[in-house]
């Protein structure tokens, strides 16, 4: 089946755009040392309570571990990317934690307990969200919900403004360990005509949402499945930046919410 795809997209080719001018990988798959390695690169440290729908998801599989982003939605709901539930067999979500190590509590659950998108595709990035059913948390400073887009936003670009994202992890890509405290960047959305000239329109369709990142301020490996935000709305799911480094200027890209409204309600229930 890959093969039958990779030859499609050969074919697709001879359409200029089509394929990226730089090869595009999710942050979760950049490196694997140190195990729990997000980042945003160049960013600044949140505050205590400053982002309460924020958790630290660390999945576990019979090939290692990885440490990716999520949102909670509702209070037995977070949702993340779907390259990060791939593969996995538990997750220990992490509620409450400004200090990566020190959450307010942590509870873990099994892959029975995720819906990872049924048309989810590694190679192309498409579809790429999943949800997280956990047990019944109570709602404080620390730890509470994001909303999402109205449906009525479902045809925002949001090019132009500013959101802001989040994730725990390393400040450069020279850096080998991870920083204890999460981190958040504010990052300009641009139009996907923009990012298509960087990762090909067969991997930046409407269903994903880029920023710039100038001065190297961007999402880098581990803030996978992590939020951007505008004005408290949740518009993005962290899911692929360029192979070649989270500096060099190119944009991040994100699962873009508003295109999963209706697959988010069918699965649990929550809209705006």
């Amino acid at each position: 089946m890959k093969v039958f795809v990779v030859l499609l997209l050969a074919i697709a080719s001879a359409s200029a755009g089509l394929l990226p001018q730089v090869s595009h990988m999710h942050p979760r798959d950049r490196t694997a040392v140190p195990s729990i390695d997000g980042r945003i690169t160049n960013g600044h440290n949140a505050e205590v309570n400053q982002f309460p729908y924020q958790v630290g998801l660390s999945f576990t599989a019979t090939s290692g571990s990885w440490w990716c982003g999520g949102s909670i939605i509702g209070n037995t709901w977070v949702l993340t990317a779907a390259h990060c539930t791939s593969g996995a067999s538990y997750v220990t979500i992490y509620y409450g934690a400004t200090v990566r190590t020190s959450p307010q509590f942590t509870h873990t659950v099994s892959s029975s307990n995720w819906i990872q998108h049924a048309n989810y595709i590694s190679l192309t990035v498409r579809n790429d969200i999943s949800l997280i059913k956990t047990p019944a948390v109570t709602f404080s400073a620390s730890v509470n919900k994001i909303a999402l887009p109205a449906i009525a936003n479902s045809y925002s670009t949001y090019v132009g403004q500013t959101a802001v994202a989040s994730g725990w992890g390393m400040t450069a890509d020279t850096e080998t360990s991870v920083t204890k405290n999460l981190q958040f960047a504010d990052l300009t959305v641009i139009a996907n005509s923009v990012c298509q000239k960087t990762f090909g329109s067969l991997v930046v369709t409407s269903k994903v949402i880029c920023v710039a990142t100038p001065n190297s301020i961007s999402t880098c490996q581990g803030d996978s499945g992590g939020p951007l935000a505008l004005d408290g709305t949740l518009i993005g799911i962290t899911s692929f930046g360029a192979e070649d480094g989270c500096e060099i200027g190119a944009p991040a890209a994100f699962t873009r919410v508003t295109s999963y409204l209706d697959w988010i309600k069918t699965n649990s229930g929550i809209s705006a």
